[in-house]
């Protein structure tokens, strides 16, 4: 590991000396053809940050193209290696068997510009010691050759005096107006749910569990496969546990013979692909699309304990590669960065992240469907082990087995279904902040803001006239972020709007995941939210239904990227 020599850095031509490795077996990323110059700059302790050659705009990890004047010409320039910490976690989750809790996760704004950052470990300092606003410095430890991983430690020069972090950034003036004064969502109807099972550990092949919720969802519709000429999933095929293998899979068990198909992960969260579905209704390329999502993270799980089933090794890639190498394996470290920032700078604690997830498991007690029923007390919640700082156990989402299906109709069918259809009033898509877990963003989870103001961009509704909010709760602070993104309360104010848990009741002023949300009932990834939102809407949630809902908002996706989605009765 080096480090700068002496109390000051004096700059990029420093010495560097020697200091103490932790005995830890970190993954090692796999540079790529853009990243190999960063992972090897702190060969002579120095670290470098890709920068334009013509406006001398930064930026990390290195761009083919300046985002500020679309120069094409970037080299590698020397920087001081000093910044602040403007989130951080402090991990107690075993991710990884040669990587050991409790560690230090930490985003740093660099000092040459705080919308520079890197995600990575704070060392030299007890858990304790590390606060938003902690001025650190870095240093290095070679993992090989070709490979100095920058980690940074509090800086001495600094004097105990907190630095500068970066003000939120005013996204608004990239909303952009409506293309068309029609809308496309006018044209489409909700027409049917289905749901196979839910449950831990099902040890059910995922593909039966994806026809068992599709078979339920084109019956509920009043429809036969034979009606169905449209496939759309999310992620398509993915790693083990995140899917069923995609559309190739079902479309060989079912013989549907679409003529239109959708899947993959770049979408406006998971329930991009029911957005997706939309389009292909409203443009007359389908009349029916059948959507689905399947997650079987439970078994799959059993099976790699068990020995029954043998994950490849390898370098670390893909959007591992620059967060692995620091044990940041989970969103519960990526999201508890921007959890940490949003206490710091509204000056809260973890009180509304309890009761919301008090609240959902006393939802979910009514729900015969959900995972996990037995309350919970506020008092409970505190006294959870720790997973990644500000989350406990109660803030993550329960990893289950299980699938959902969707059917998306022509409006003009909607007449002669059997259920009661749900319409779409509006949908939040446009990006309007970075597609970074750590270079946007900061107040709260990453893309929650943009797809919230694109929502209300849509329509003449407001806030005030939803009803039911079933918001992405893959962690507390999720839910917290779409609750004030979406504008329910200004920000910092979601702890007095859930009101110890009466605002967000079931009998509150907007209650909130009804069916116990992905905390308690299970983690539907996104799909599980929106079927909640049609049966409440239908009048069809029975034990948990909200009194005259005619209006709900679905949120999906518990980072990048996300949307939501309005609906109505009527």
């Amino acid at each position: 590991m080096f480090s700068p020599a002496g109390e000051e850095n004096r700059g990029p031509s420093v010495e560097v000396e020697e200091h103490a490795i932790v005995d830890i077996q970190r993954p090692i990323p796999q540079p790529t053809l853009a990243s190999a110059e960063f992972w090897a700059s702190g060969r002579d302790g120095v670290l470098r940050i890709a920068t334009c050659d013509d406006c001398g705009r930064m930026a990390t990890p290195r761009p083919p193209i300046c985002a500020a004047c679309r120069g094409r010409r970037l080299s590698s320039v020397p920087v001081s290696g000093r910044g602040v910490v403007v989130g951080f976690t402090v991990n107690a989750q075993a991710w990884l068997p040669a990587f050991p809790p409790p560690y230090i996760v930490a985003i740093v704004a660099l000092e040459e510009d705080s919308g520079v950052r890197l995600t990575t470990n704070i060392v030299g300092c007890e858990p304790g010691d590390v606060s938003v606003g902690l001025r650190v410095r870095v240093l290095f430890e070679q993992l090989s050759d070709e490979v100095f991983i920058p980690l940074f430690e509090p800086d001495p020069a600094a004097g105990g005096e907190p630095g500068v972090l970066p003000e939120p950034e005013d996204i608004t003036p990239r909303l952009r107006p409506m293309a068309a004064a029609a809308k496309f969502e006018d044209r489409v109807a909700v027409t049917g749910v289905g749901q196979s099972s839910l449950g831990r550990r099902l040890m059910v092949d995922p593909l039966s569990l994806t026809v068992d919720a599709c078979l339920q969802a084109v019956e509920d519709a009043g429809l036969t496969l034979d009606d169905i000429d449209g496939l759309s999933t999310y992620p398509g095929s993915s790693s083990p546990g995140m899917s069923e293998g995609g559309i190739g899979p079902l479309e060989d068990a079912l013989q549907i013979r679409p003529t239109w198909i959708n899947g993959g992960g770049d979408t406006p969260g998971q329930n991009g692909s029911i957005i997706a579905a939309m389009l292909a209704v409203a443009s007359g390329l389908c009349r029916h699309v059948l959507c689905f999502r399947t997650v079987w993270q439970s078994s799959l799980s059993e099976l790699q304990r068990s020995g029954r089933w043998r994950d490849a090794g390898g370098a670390a890639t893909g959007i591992y590669e620059f967060r692995a190498p620091y044990g940041a394996m989970s969103a519960a470290n990526w999201i508890a960065c921007q959890a940490s920032h949003y206490m710091h700078r509204y000056g809260r604690g973890r009180d509304a992240l309890g009761w919301i997830a008090v609240t959902a498991r006393a939802n979910a007690a009514a729900n015969p469907e959900a995972v996990y029923r037995d309350p919970i007390t506020i008092d409970d919640y505190f006294a959870a082990r720790m997973i990644s700082t500000p989350f406990g156990l109660y803030d993550c989402d329960v990893p289950i087995d299980g699938a959902v299906a969707v059917v998306i109709s022509a409006a003009e069918t909607a007449a002669d279904r059997p259920q009661p259809s749900v319409f779409v009033e509006a949908v939040g898509t446009q990006i309007m902040e970075r597609l970074s877990w750590d270079q946007g963003t900061l107040t709260h989870m990453p893309q929650s803001l943009g797809p919230a103001a694109h929502l209300w961009s849509r329509t003449s509704l407001r806030p005030e006239d939803v009803d039911i909010a079933c918001l992405y709760d893959g962690f507390t602070f999720n839910a917290l972020s779409w609750l004030e993104g979406l504008g329910f309360c200004e920000f910092g104010g979601a702890e007095d709007f859930i009101d110890k848990g009466r605002g967000i009741a079931i009998d509150g002023r907007l209650p909130v995941n009804p069916h116990g949300g992905q905390l308690s009932a299970g983690r539907t990834h996104g799909y599980g939210l929106f079927r909640e939102a049609v049966l409440q809407l239908r009048g069809r949630a029975p034990g948990r239904q909200v009194a005259q809902a005619r209006c709900a908002v679905v949120s999906a996706g518990g980072g990048v990227p996300s949307g939501a989605i309005l609906l109505r009765s009527e």
